[in-house]
């Protein structure tokens, strides 16, 4: 399964970064990009696992080390049956372990330690500031909760931004074409702080904009990872438009409307 479905990139993984807000976001729908799961309430453990097979997905390693990775440190299988399952030796699947693990600490991403945790209080008081500052399209504040080197992805439009200027160049954009009064309900999605964006309709109601995933870290917000796949939005079971009563319900259910 490894060797087959090859790498499923994230737009930073592919290029280097924009730095054109107006840039066209056309899709490269050619490209099994990366996509986010849905996060049920795990305990610390097992989050810390789904958030390690995630970061292992996103082609940091070779299929043979992502393998060994994902049935040695999440599926717990030992080193004997891994060995077994890719037909090759103990010694091997110890080897590959190794390199994996040294790979992710090269990158920021050391296993369980390296977790925070959504419900951690300083996470949820950034992403809550900053929910409130999308809600009401206010740039300056949400760039005063990005950090310095902040990027920003939108698969499957290969195009992307690093820095908090350019990021704010962009939602400037985004506001300016779709409006204030935004709606957000929060979720989590790979062990992370997500939340699903509606914008306002004319007519009234509320129609699915973007899954949004952020990763916080220093008390800002490091990265965002922006989906608008409608294959994403129904594995989070999430409506296309709500209106009426049903709006209502979603408001007072999680669903933050902007003032």
């Amino acid at each position: 399964m490894f060797a087959g479905r090859g790498r499923r990139p994230l737009p930073s993984g592919l290029g280097v970064p924009s730095g054109d807000p107006e840039a066209p976001l056309r899709p490269a729908l050619d490209v099994p990009w990366l996509e986010p799961f849905p996060d049920a309430r795990f305990d610390v453990e097992v989050r810390a696992d789904l958030r390690l097979a995630w970061v292992a997905a996103v082609q940091v390693l070779p299929a043979r080390q992502r393998a060994v990775l994902v049935l040695r440190e999440v599926l717990a299988f030992t080193a004997a049956e891994v060995a077994e399952q890719l037909g090759t030796t103990v010694a091997a699947v110890n080897s590959a372990l190794q390199r994996a693990r040294a790979a992710l600490v090269g990158v920021g991403m050391g296993g369980a330690g390296a977790v925070v945790e959504p419900d951690d209080p300083e996470v949820r008081a950034v992403v809550q500031r900053y929910v409130r500052a999308f809600e009401a399209a206010d740039v300056p504040a949400l760039v005063r909760l990005l950090a310095d080197d902040v990027v920003l992805e939108m698969p499957p439009v290969p195009l992307w931004y690093r820095g908090s200027r350019d990021y704010g160049r962009f939602l400037e954009r985004v506001f300016r074409m779709r409006g204030t009064g935004w709606g957000v309900r929060e979720l989590t999605a790979g062990g992370e702080p997500a939340f699903a964006a509606y914008v306002p309709e004319p007519g009234g109601g509320y129609r699915l904009h973007t899954l949004q995933v952020l990763t916080v870290g220093g008390g800002r917000i490091a990265r965002n990872v922006v989906f608008a796949d409608p294959r994403v939005f129904d594995a989070f079971g999430l409506s296309g438009e709500v209106q009426g009563e049903v709006a209502g319900e979603i408001l007072a259910g999680g669903f933050c409307r902007g003032r």
